[in-house]
């Protein structure tokens, strides 16, 4: 849920802001700035909460830990090439291949339980599911009408 409040928030103020400061709504531009605030957002929890993230995996991936800083580390990238010019089309095609990624390690920590911010199997369960793949559907049409599509 934090996730889609900063999305959204941070969308809304850079539309005031870069319509303040450019005469006109820039709704993608103002999306791909909302886009890589929330990236960032999402990035620290990995770093953050590496145990509980490590928990998201299922039994037989190897080297989590490492998976778990390094998709930080992507979400971190992919935030930053939303805002170059040059690549934000590029980053987009990314971003979505990186959604759908890691979506079976969501259902995954959903189906165990998985509270990732606690490290605990005390999580909100598949009732969870409800909310996070329409939410992963939105973070990838997001993605490709801000970056992709223009």
């Amino acid at each position: 849920m934090k996730p889609l409040i900063v999305l959204i928030v941070t969308f809304l103020l850079a539309l005031v802001a870069l319509h303040f400061f450019h005469g006109g709504y820039e709704w993608a531009f103002a999306g791909r700035i909302a886009m890589a605030v929330m990236l960032f957002f999402t990035a620290s929890a990995h770093f953050a909460f590496t145990r509980g993230m490590e928990m998201m995996m299922p039994p037989g991936i190897p080297f989590k830990k490492g998976l778990v800083y390094l998709t930080g580390i992507l979400e971190i990238l992919g935030g930053i090439g939303l805002l170059i010019s040059g690549w934000m089309h590029l980053t987009g095609i990314c971003l979505i291949v990186f959604f759908l990624a890691v979506l079976p390690a969501n259902i995954y920590a959903a189906l165990k339980q998985v509270d990732y911010q606690k490290g605990t199997h005390q999580g909100n369960g598949i009732s969870y599911l409800w909310f996070r793949i329409p939410l992963q559907v939105l973070f990838i049409l997001w993605v490709y009408f801000s970056a992709v599509a223009v």
